[in-house]
């Protein structure tokens, strides 16, 4: 087919564009029969030319150029259906090869995380410190990826600097029938976190849609006073939880087992904590999370077996510079009661948990860039000493 045909069809596609559009091709001039059919094609971007400037009207196109052509015209809306039936296998094949393209340009992704913190303390302690991380996400198949997460942290106040860039994280997420299946080194921070924020490599199973079941088992290979650091002992974190949502409520129970666990100055064969919880929505912009959690015995003595934590959110910190967000959260945790919470307050492990409180607020200061303020104030439950810290975070995302 000679691409001087195409011309013909400038109004069976519907195509439009300015009359006054300018030719851009140097051997179609003005006066030429094919003047305005030619710009109006070139102008909506339905046909170009070749590197010398020239349409080559005369010259044969195959089906896939024609192709071309017909998908450009389909996509600023022509009617041109007889004409995508002529040439479906040409347009199919060329869809399949953009998809192809598409999806694997997509196949890995590089995102990146820097956080610049200053902590202040009673205590007389302070510190800067810069923790930079960078994830990589691949996509094995359209069931199964992978993430990997490599962190490198420098404390600006340490004698010794220590330069090392860390796999902190690396798993494969997919499904397996109904299941939704993870394995590998990872973070497990279920809910609020006040019960367990630590790595884990093990796997975890996920069943359920409105209704959702987990369980994990997995060994700690990070976490602070109260897990022992399974690593080195081989011992194993297990649990178990169902969680659903219903509106602007949702809920959750969950188990928790450690084969062993640092208590006070005691390590214990075994530890058991369970949870419950809820976040509810109470106002437009304002949220309530509540959470209860109990050990299976009181493994010390001096403080009780049961704790819970209480949250407030007001709105929060989005993309969009200038958004904001407050909170505060009550704390009554006795060391009895969770296996090693995310909280950044002094968690006085060895003084049999902690209680008190944390304000804070987010805002974002520009373009991927937040700013995260807290101040926490909490006391040992045995001996009531207190500690006030502070935290100021800048995080920059990539």
């Amino acid at each position: 087919m000679k691409k001087s045909l195409v011309l013909a069809m400038a109004m069976a596609l519907g195509v439009t564009a300015s009359a006054y559009a300018a030719n851009p091709f140097s051997d179609v001039p003005a006066g030429h029969w094919a003047y305005d059919s030619v710009a109006k094609l070139a102008a909506a971007g339905v046909v170009d030319g070749y590197a010398d400037g020239a349409f080559d009207g005369d010259k044969l196109m195959t089906r896939y150029e024609m192709a071309q052509i017909v998908a450009k015209a389909m996509a600023k809306g022509a009617d041109c259906d007889k004409l995508a039936a002529e040439f479906a296998d040409e347009l199919d094949t060329l869809g399949v090869r953009v998809a192809k393209l598409e999806k694997g340009a997509d196949a890995v992704k590089i995102t990146g995380q820097v956080r610049a913190r200053y902590v202040d303390q009673s205590a007389g302690d302070y510190k800067h410190q810069l923790r930079t991380r960078l994830w990589l996400n691949g996509a094995i198949n359209d069931d199964w990826s992978y993430t990997a997460m490599f962190e490198s942290t420098e404390d600006f106040d340490d004698d010794v600097k220590k330069e090392e860039v860390k796999l902190k994280r690396a798993y494969l997420e997919g499904k397996i029938g109904g299941l939704a299946v993870q394995a590998g080194r990872w973070n497990e921070f279920p809910y609020t976190g006040n019960v367990l924020d630590a790595f884990v490599e093990g796997a975890k199973v996920t069943y359920g849609d409105k209704v959702k079941v987990w369980g994990m088992v997995g060994t700690v290979t990070h976490g602070d006073q109260v897990l022992d650091l399974s690593e080195k002992h081989g011992d194993k974190l297990y649990v178990l939880s169902a969680e659903t949502k219903i509106g602007a409520f949702d809920t959750y129970v969950g188990y928790y087992k450690a084969d062993a666990a640092n208590i006070g100055d005691g390590t214990y064969e075994g530890k058991e904590v369970y949870n419950v919880g809820f976040g509810v929505d109470v106002a437009k912009d304002l949220r309530l999370g509540y959470e209860y959690m109990v050990g299976g015995e009181e493994y010390i003595g001096q403080v009780s077996k049961d704790g819970w934590v209480a949250r407030l959110d007001y709105k929060g910190a989005a993309a969009e510079p200038g958004t904001w967000g407050i909170h505060a959260q009550w704390f009554d945790q006795p060391v009895n009661s969770f296996m090693t919470p995310t909280t950044d307050a002094d968690s006085f492990a060895t003084d049999g948990g902690y209680e008190g409180f944390n304000i804070g607020m987010t805002y974002t200061l520009a373009k991927n860039i937040m700013l995260d303020l807290n101040y926490y104030d909490t006391e040992g439950k045995i001996s009531g000493k207190d500690n006030e810290m502070l935290y100021a975070d800048v995080y920059f995302t990539f």
